[in-house]
């Protein structure tokens, strides 16, 4: 079964740092065979708080979703993204 990371953001503090976590990403996703399937659009946030930045990255499987994110590449780009904004991940079977 796929898996997914379900990731909702705050407000971007710091660019650069979030175009670094970007550009480690694109080879990290490709080895894991990831995509992202939302989270370029509009986003309503019905209940619950609000989150301005909201994306599902979806994963061949759910191990590999696990794995992509104890990777140690991932774990060197994912100080990035803590940089650039912060963040709720969830992973999920799907």
């Amino acid at each position: 079964m796929a898996g997914y990371w379900i990731v909702r953001g705050g407000s971007i503090k710091d660019a650069e740092a979030l175009a670094t976590y970007g550009t480690l990403w694109g080879a990290i996703a490709d080895r894991f065979g990831a995509k992202i399937i939302a989270g370029k659009g509009q986003i309503n946030c019905i209940e619950g708080e609000d989150f301005p930045r909201v994306l599902i990255v979806e994963f061949p499987t759910y191990d590999d979703a696990l794995k992509c994110y104890e990777d140690e590449e991932y774990k060197q780009a994912m100080s990035y993204a803590h940089k650039a904004y912060d963040r709720e991940l969830i992973i999920a079977e799907g």
